[in-house]
C-alpha cells in the first residue's frame, strides 16, 4: 500500500505512515482469517494514535478486508468510531469503492481479492448489501499477510481476464496489500471497462474529499478524470 500511495501523492501532500502491527500469520483456512481481522481491530487503535501526533488533516485507513467485514451496517459503524476517536474526516476502501462505483457508472461487479473465502463472503456481503450485483469474485488464498504482496502481475492479469465478461459493468480489486494500482490502469485498456484498484479509489478519495483536484496518469480513469 506505501509505494502505491506515494507514487500517486501529488506534490504538496504528505503521507504519514503509521503501521498496524500483526504477527505474519499462516491463513490457510476461513478460522485463520478470522483470527486475522481480530489481530488487525486489536492494533488499529495503537497504529491510529500513534499517527495523530503529526496533527494530520485526514485519516486514511489502508487496510481493506476490516471495512468490508460484517456487511454495510459494520463498515459505516467503523467509519464513525474513527471519526469519533480522531475527530477527523475518515477515507477507507468501502466507502472509497462506493464513491468510485459512482462516479465510473458500475452497478455490476467482478471482484478480486487475496482472500480465504470467508473474506469473500464478508466483500460479496458488503456490495450486495450497498446495492451492487456481483457477478463473480475470485479470491487468491494467499497463504500469509506478507503472501500477499508478493503475488505477481501474470496471476493479476490473469484473474481479470478470468473475471471480464458482458455482464459486468467494471471489475474491483480489493486488499490494499494486493498491489496492482498501475495494473488496474492498464487493464482499463484492453479490458475497454472501469477497473478499480482500492488502493487507487482510498487515494482518490482522499485527495476529492480533501478538495484537493489533482490529476494523475497512469492508474486509470478514476485519478485521471475524476
Amino acid at each position: 500500500m506505501q509505494p502505491e500511495f506515494d507514487a500517486m501523492r501529488p506534490t504538496g501532500v504528505t503521507n504519514h505512515i503509521s503501521r498496524i502491527r500483526i504477527p505474519n500469520i499462516p491463513l490457510n483456512n476461513d478460522e485463520d482469517f478470522q483470527r486475522l481481522i481480530e489481530l488487525i481491530a486489536a492494533a488499529q487503535d495503537e497504529a491510529v494514535d500513534a499517527v495523530m501526533s503529526c496533527e494530520p488533516d485526514r485519516l486514511v485507513l489502508g487496510i481493506s478486508a476490516e471495512t468490508f467485514w460484517d456487511g454495510l451496517t459494520a463498515s459505516r459503524r467503523l467509519k464513525a468510531q474513527l471519526e469519533e476517536r480522531t475527530r477527523l474526516p475518515v477515507s477507507m476502501g468501502s466507502e472509497a469503492c462506493e464513491a468510485a462505483f459512482a462516479v465510473l457508472g458500475i452497478q455490476r461487479i467482478a471482484v478480486v481479492t487475496p482472500y480465504q473465502a470467508i473474506g469473500d463472503r464478508n466483500v460479496v456481503r458488503f456490495f450486495e448489501e450497498a446495492g451492487y450485483e456481483v457477478k463473480r469474485i475470485k479470491g487468491l488464498r494467499c497463504e500469509s499477510p506478507v503472501k500477499i504482496a508478493h503475488v505477481q502481475e501474470a496471476e493479476l492479469r490473469n484473474a481479470l481476464q478470468e473475471l471480464d465478461g458482458d455482464d459486468i459493468d467494471g471489475i474491483v480489486q480489493v486488499g490494499t496489500n494486493l498491489a496492482m494500482a498501475r495494473l488496474a490502469g492498464e487493464a482499463e485498456a484492453w479490458l475497454n471497462k472501469p477497473v478499480v484498484a482500492i488502493n487507487t479509489a482510498i487515494y482518490w478519495h482522499a485527495l476529492r474529499q480533501s478538495d484537493i483536484g489533482d490529476r494523475k496518469s497512469g492508474f486509470g480513469a478514476l485519478l485521471e478524470r475524476y
